[in-house]
């Protein structure tokens, strides 16, 4: 089995450990409280299995590879989005709070890995495309956007369907927002810490794959 068929199984089994611990929350006490965040990873998971796709399916269609980047893209953002979800923990008797803390810890760390990963097969395929400036250039824009994706889905209740199922009310919000930039301070403060985080993110485990790389 190769390294990157381990590092497929190794997340698969860090869902796995998650989601098992939400279910023996919503077990011992009888309350769904939790199974939200299955939810998120799954959608967490998207992004990560549509990269796979577009890696493995280099001679498909030129326009299959480009709606499934567009796919991802969409759904990029749900990857990082777990890490808000840290403004659901309180204590919740009678279930301890350090468990909880664990719980979303493992839940955040997931969909962390999961979108970075993904943004990491997707570099390699816009790298079959473009010259090595513009892949740069494309994937700083991606985490940006990334970043303005996870204020819109905490903040403005935006899910990455809308686009195709509300693109109207999409379009308003996003014309506000940048007609009226000192109403929005929220929208750009939340949008630059992020992007700051995740391309922190990005970069560091960018070198220590190469630092660590046999």
């Amino acid at each position: 089995m190769n390294k990157t068929r381990i590092a497929r199984h190794m997340i698969h089994l860090s869902l796995l450990c998650t989601v098992l611990m939400i279910g023996m929350r919503v077990a011992f006490t009888g309350n769904i409280y939790g199974l939200f965040l299955v939810w998120n990873l799954f959608l967490a998971w998207v992004p990560f299995a549509v990269s796979v796709v577009l890696c493995t399916n280099a001679n498909a269609k030129v326009w299959m590879q480009y709606l499934l980047f567009a796919l991802w893209l969409l759904f990029f953002p749900n990857a990082p989005y777990i890490i808000t979800d840290f403004f659901h923990l309180i204590e919740r008797p009678p279930v301890p709070l350090w468990y909880d803390l664990i719980v979303m810890f493992w839940a955040s760390w997931n969909g962390l890995l999961l979108g970075l990963i993904s943004l990491f097969y997707v570099e390699q395929f816009l790298q079959t495309k473009f010259k090595a400036r513009m892949v740069n250039r494309m994937v700083y824009a991606c985490m940006i956007l990334c970043a303005f994706g996870v204020y819109a889905g905490r903040y403005l209740r935006w899910n990455s369907w809308d686009v195709i199922l509300g693109p109207g009310e999409i379009f308003k919000d996003v014309k506000h927002i940048a007609l009226n930039p000192q109403d929005n301070l929220r929208t750009w403060g939340v949008t630059f810490f992020f992007s700051l985080l995740i391309i922190s993110c990005y970069l560091t485990i960018k070198k220590l794959k190469q630092s660590f790389h046999p």
